[in-house]
């Protein structure tokens, strides 16, 4: 666990060092302090409202304990063990089994579920997936894929500016100091958003190991969540979510925006199968529950 919040925080860091060499390469030292700005206003809305936005986007609506008392009841015994306080608790209107976890810390936190979860999931896969999201909520996931969202949506927008820069922008300023440089330009124009993308793709799926293994030590039970995962990747093959966009693919518990082929190699989420492994292995080697 130690060596994944590390790597997260490794990968961050590369996130935020591209995205300033891309607003150096936009205008030099100018162009670095107007990434500074931009990174600092993006980040600041993805703190106070990125769970608001991402709610709105899936048509997620709150739910209170006489409306859903069995949800209720499932995400308040599982906060208790997990020493969290109580998140909202969202419905998404949607036939497709799935969910997420949005908020910028566990005060703040929200839970979202479809209602085909709810409708095509055993009590046992149920809690399993809760479990899996409010050990994002624990880990402060929400806020570091927020933030890892927000810069790498910014770093295409900066990717855009610099080939302008690049056209023209010149390498030296009359006065002799160092300007944008076009070569940079155009290679932070080629390189920045696929690397941006794989940076995401690392975090997010560092992520959901980790999770995965918490809600194991949760509810004790990891083949719930074992099975619970391959039914989700099974459904999301059938019946496509009809809400979000693989922009937020990241925030669920299984891609449903997955493509075959070459996409596959560019989820945001590792294999399944390689989770189902994991959460074998666990079992098979004996575990400890979550204090």
């Amino acid at each position: 666990m130690f060596w994944n919040r590390t790597k997260t925080l490794i990968l961050l860091s590369a996130l935020t060092a591209l995205f300033l060499w891309i607003g150096h390469a936009l205008g030099g030292q100018g162009g670095l302090l107007l990434a500074l700005v931009i990174a600092g206003a993006m980040n600041f809305g993805a703190y106070w409202f990125s769970d608001r936005i991402v709610l709105r986007m899936h048509g997620a609506q709150e739910v209170t304990a006489a409306e859903a008392p069995e949800l209720h009841w499932a995400v308040r015994d599982l906060a208790l063990r997990a020493g969290l306080p109580m998140p909202r608790v969202y419905i998404m209107p949607d036939d497709a089994p799935n969910a997420f976890a949005t908020g910028r810390d566990p005060q703040h936190a929200a839970v979202a579920v479809t209602q085909g979860l709810l409708n095509l999931l055993s009590r046992d896969e149920v809690e399993g997936v809760l479990a899996h999201e409010l050990a994002h909520i624990r880990n402060r996931d929400t806020l570091v894929m927020a933030v890892a969202a927000t810069l790498a949506g910014a770093l295409s927008t900066l990717a855009n500016m610099a080939a302008w820069g690049a056209m023209l922008g010149s390498g030296r300023s009359d006065e002799g100091e160092e300007g944008p440089s076009p070569l940079a330009g155009l290679l932070g124009v080629l390189v920045a958003p696929f690397a941006a993308m794989l940076i995401q793709m690392a975090i997010s799926r560092s992520r959901e190991f980790m999770a995965d293994e918490y809600a194991a030590r949760v509810t004790g039970n990891p083949m719930a969540l074992a099975s619970a995962l391959r039914r989700i990747e099974a459904w999301s093959r059938r019946v496509p979510i009809s809400a979000g966009s693989p922009a937020t693919a990241h925030l669920y518990i299984i891609n449903p925006f997955r493509n075959g082929g070459l996409a596959q190699l560019f989820s945001t989420h590792p294999s399944t199968a390689a989770r189902v492994d994991r959460l074998e292995a666990m079992l098979r080697g004996g575990f400890e529950l979550a204090a």
